[in-house]
This record gives C-alpha cells, sequence and structure tokens, in this order.
C-alpha cells in the first residue's frame, strides 16, 4: 500500500518580483496589460497583484476570470477603502517576493523596461523609477501640454521635500526591495496619489545619520496614451499632492488629511464672508439672519469639499451623505463652542485680540478635524 505522504507536490517556482497594479475601472486593462507584462519580464518567476478599489465596472470580476487561467494572478478586492497609495501598500505587503513593482493598468507605462529595472535593484539600487524626464524618456503622447506643465512644476516642487533633484519623482511606475518597503512602510501616508515621492522622502529619513545611503536608479521610457477607460487626473490629484508636499515639510508631524482639512476650512471663511455680504447688502436680510445663512452654506461647502478632497477614500454617497452632512453640523456647532471657550480664556490670560482669535479658530479646526474623522467619515 503506498503512502499518501510520499506524494510529490506540484512544482512550484517563488517569485522573483511582484507587480502590483492599483486598479478602479480598468476592466478592459487587466489581461492585456497581464500579457504585456508577461511578455516582457519572459523567465522572470513573478505575480501579478492587482488591488481593486470595488470598481463598478466588474474590474475584480475581471482579474478573478484572468486567475483561473493563470495562477499568479491575484486580486485583492478591497471594500470601503479607496487611493492609490493605500492599495500600493496593501498590494506590496501582501507580497513575499524580494522585489515589488507599481505599474498603471492603464498602459502608459512602459512595461518593456521593468527586467532593466529588476536588474538595476539586484545590482544594488534600493528604489528604481521609470522616468519620462530622462536621457531617452519623453512624455510622448501620454499627456496634454497643460498636464505635462503640471508635472513638471511639481517635479520642482518635490525638491523642497526630498532633498535632491529627481528627474521625475511623481512617476507612479517604480520598483524597490521588500527590504527597503518593510523598513518604511510604517511612516507611509496611506492617503493621496503619489507615492513614489513618499517612499523616497521617508526611506532618506529613515536612514538619516545611520545605515547606508539610499541608491535611487533611473531608467528612461517614454509615456503613453491611456489603452482603455477614462484618466484619474483631477484637480483633486493636485491638491492631495500640494497636501503631501506640507506633510512632508513639516516632518510627517502634520496629516495630509488635517492639512487637506484645513485648506478647506480656510476656503470656507472666503465662502462664509461673501454670503454674509450677499445675504445682508444684496437680499437685505438681519445680521443674525445673515449671519445664519452664511454659516449654513459655508458648513455645507466645506463638508461637500472634503468628502471629495479630504476624505476621498472614504466619500460619502447616498443616504450616507445626508448623514454624514446633519453630523458635520452638529460637530460644527460643537466646535464653535470650543473656538469660543480657548478664545475667550486665551483673551483673559492676554488681553491681545488677534493672539487670541487665531487659538480659538486653530482649536475650532482641530477639534472638527478629530471629531469628524470619528463620527462622520469613520
Amino acid at each position: 500500500m503506498s503512502d499518501s505522504n510520499s506524494a510529490t507536490p506540484q512544482d512550484w517556482i517563488a517569485p522573483r518580483l511582484a507587480v502590483i497594479v492599483p486598479s478602479y475601472n480598468e476592466r478592459d486593462n487587466i489581461a492585456p496589460l497581464y500579457a504585456k507584462v508577461a511578455a516582457a519580464l519572459g523567465e522572470v518567476p513573478f505575480e501579478f497583484i492587482v488591488v481593486d478599489d470595488d470598481s463598478p465596472d466588474g474590474t475584480a470580476e475581471a482579474v478573478r476570470a484572468l486567475a483561473r487561467l493563470h495562477s499568479n494572478v491575484r486580486i485583492i478586492h478591497r471594500i470601503g477603502r479607496r487611493g492609490l497609495s493605500s492599495a500600493c501598500i496593501e498590494g506590496m505587503a501582501a507580497s513575499a517576493a524580494p522585489y515589488l513593482a507599481v505599474i498603471d493598468a492603464d498602459h502608459q507605462h512602459d512595461e518593456t523596461i521593468l527586467p532593466q529595472m529588476l536588474a538595476r535593484a539586484e545590482a544594488g539600487d534600493d528604489i528604481v523609477f521609470g522616468t519620462r524626464y530622462s536621457g531617452a524618456g519623453s512624455t510622448g503622447g501620454g499627456f496634454s501640454a497643460s498636464r505635462e506643465a503640471g508635472s513638471r512644476l511639481a517635479t520642482r516642487l518635490s525638491g523642497l521635500v526630498a532633498g535632491k533633484t529627481l528627474s521625475d519623482p511623481m512617476s507612479g511606475f517604480f520598483l524597490l526591495r521588500r527590504t527597503l518597503f518593510a523598513e518604511i512602510a510604517p511612516q507611509l501616508s496611506r492617503e493621496g496619489f503619489k507615492i513614489l515621492l513618499d517612499i523616497i522622502v521617508s526611506a532618506r529619513r529613515a536612514r538619516a545619520g545611520s545605515g547606508p545611503e539610499l541608491r535611487i536608479g533611473e531608467v528612461p521610457y517614454t509615456f503613453r496614451a491611456r489603452h482603455a477607460g477614462e484618466s484619474k487626473m483631477s484637480p483633486l490629484i493636485v491638491v492631495q499632492f500640494l497636501g503631501l508636499i506640507l506633510s512632508k515639510l513639516s516632518g510627517g508631524i502634520l496629516p495630509t488629511s488635517f492639512l487637506l482639512f484645513a485648506m478647506v476650512g480656510a476656503s470656507g471663511v472666503a465662502v462664509h464672508l461673501a454670503v454674509l455680504f450677499l445675504s445682508s447688502e444684496v437680499l437685505g436680510f438681519g445680521f443674525a439672519a445673515a449671519q445664519l445663512t452664511a454659516t449654513l452654506v459655508a458648513m455645507t461647502t466645506n463638508f461637500v469639499l472634503n468628502n471629495s478632497l479630504t476624505y476621498a477614500d472614504k466619500t460619502l454617497r447616498g443616504r450616507r451623505f445626508w448623514l454624514g452632512l446633519l453630523s458635520f453640523y452638529l460637530v460644527c456647532s460643537f466646535g464653535t463652542i470650543a473656538n469660543v471657550s480657548v478664545a475667550t480664556l486665551i483673551y483673559e490670560w492676554s488681553p491681545t485680540l488677534y493672539v487670541a482669535g487665531i487659538a480659538g479658530a486653530l482649536m475650532s479646526v482641530v477639534f472638527n478635524y478629530a471629531v469628524t474623522r470619528v463620527f462622520t467619515w469613520r
């Protein structure tokens, strides 16, 4: 009688590289992208991990269908969570491969340079990214003139926090060692859409004064036009990138979401004053009615902007939108009480009007941010 333990398991080759593909509404791009990546990597054992933010177009099911044909395809189907940075982090954390690559699902990145990127990492580079602005790299047909200008401006701004001029820190196409990811993962921001800059800044700070200098490699490529679907680029991404820059300039003390919340609050002051003037001077409301109208309009615009900007990964829709708006009104009302209370105490201690007023306003922002994060966008 044969021993069941003597059965030979199916041969399995551990992946050398994990290719992480964050996705949202990319159903028609997944299968052809896998074919391109497989052709580019040839004999290199790899796994193809798609991190999908519950796309309504059925992207997750398309990945599952592909996984039934190829054993190295995996799906991380996220429900109730959104955001490119957090998707990349979850995908990288889910792999045991010694090297991790991130590539967009839209085919704009040139997958044929993946072997060069991997070779540079194996030769000693900690991070290697595809660049459109160095050597033979170009934006090709992938950018409009306005988007290219914006990308180049963002590249210059990134130098403020990167500590070194990088040719394309806005690139979403990069490869890094798993050991580096494990070293800095707790410091990475889950918010926003530009994770490469965050990785570089976090790694440099983690190694400052100790550890080997971060080695960064670049491989030029030509940026291509999107294969299918719609671009995700929007003013939202630009503002979130500015929030990331400010957060990194603060040494990470101020989270990106808090800075965005504060920026929205500042815009609310302008809205409040504009509506107050319109209600009082144009519509003829009494001051109390004009002030109440201005307050409600400003709180409403703040909620809408925070819902689509600060908490883009937790956007409230349908019934939850209206319940969230009511909770936002309630929290901001208590925030106003906190504002007045703190400002009054400081004014009594040191009767300087502007100092007391600013302190109260800051207290209101901190209170509203902390409480709405728990009760409104939980």
